[in-house]
């Protein structure tokens, strides 16, 4: 038997958590955004709430579209 070659590493997958947790952190918020606005009784609260999803919901996509592209590019330079 041979021992010159270490046993290989099982691979940590923590971007891939990082990443899942930070989804699960916006859909809370655009939950409880959209709760709140059950408790708002006039037509602007509910469409400042409205807005304040929205924002939310952009600013998870420009978070989503910059953990792609990270993970695009740790993925592009570990294969060199």
């Amino acid at each position: 038997m041979d021992d010159s070659m270490p046993a290989p590493r099982k691979r940590r997958h923590v971007f891939c958590w990082i990443f899942l947790a930070i989804q699960a952190m916006f859909v809370v918020l655009v939950i409880t955004g959209i709760a709140s606005a059950s408790g708002q009784a006039t037509e602007s609260g509910r469409a400042g709430v409205s807005v304040d999803v929205l924002v939310i919901v952009f600013l998870w996509l420009a978070v989503t579209v910059v953990f792609g592209v990270t993970r695009l590019v740790l993925r592009a330079t570990r294969r060199r």
